[in-house]
């Protein structure tokens, strides 16, 4: 019986999700209402208000979806890819589920960030703290340590600035954005790459290391192959 029951919680979940996107494309996120959602789908709105306290609730129950949808990827999918071109395909990922109601994420996520909202505003730092962690588990990044702060430092810019991009972004299948994000990463990569060689250079050098260990050894970044 509670598998039954939670079976029929996640069904009642996702039509009220399913029609929440749907009320935002006609009328916007910021006009969807409980009654609303009632109305459509049948259902009473205590019944809404017992699984979602509020709308930004849903909005928070579709980007989970997402992350799921991300953390299933392949992995056979990142087989023979740099480091770089693994966390783009992760990123892509997460984009490409929400990119058919790509107006409405943009709209829920400048409403995050509203100056009369400063309740979303914590929460969507370790929302998108743990975004970016998905990101690189996903991705399977080597890292730890500096190095994983860096990482994670570096992807967060490159994920908020390809956010911008995406929102506004026309080109079939967001190729451009695409297109800027694995550039991003390629710089991003590069200038990890750089504090691992300065870093290894720093420490003591055993007397019969060979001269091409640094570069070996630095191989941290984004841009490295995998081992």
């Amino acid at each position: 019986m509670p598998a039954k029951q939670e079976h029929v919680g996640a069904d009642r979940d996702g039509r009220v999700i399913d029609v929440a996107l749907e009320l935002a494309a006609e009328r916007g996120w910021d006009q969807v209402r409980f009654h609303l959602l009632a109305e459509r789908t049948g259902m009473p709105m205590p019944e809404i208000g017992a699984a979602f306290r509020d709308v930004d609730a849903i909005a928070d129950a579709w980007f989970a979806r997402a992350r799921l949808h991300l953390l299933a990827l392949p992995e056979d999918v990142l087989t023979d890819q740099s480091l770089d071109s693994r966390i783009a395909t992760a990123c892509e990922r997460w984009l490409d589920f929400l990119a058919p109601h790509r107006r409405v994420a943009a709209e829920i996520l400048r409403g995050k960030l509203w100056p009369t909202h400063p309740h979303h505003w914590v929460p969507l730092v370790f929302n998108l703290s743990r975004l970016v962690h998905d990101m690189l588990d996903t991705a399977r990044i080597p890292g730890e340590g500096t190095l994983r702060a860096f990482q994670e430092v570096g992807l967060t810019f490159v994920l908020l600035a390809t956010l911008g991009d995406w929102a506004r972004d026309r080109s079939k299948a967001q190729a451009w954005t695409k297109r800027r994000l694995r550039r991003r990463l390629a710089r991003a990569g590069r200038a990890a790459v750089c504090l691992a060689r300065n870093r290894y250079a720093e420490l003591p050098r055993p007397p019969f290391a060979r001269r091409d260990a640094v570069g070996r050894n630095a191989g941290g970044g984004f841009t490295s192959r995998a081992g």
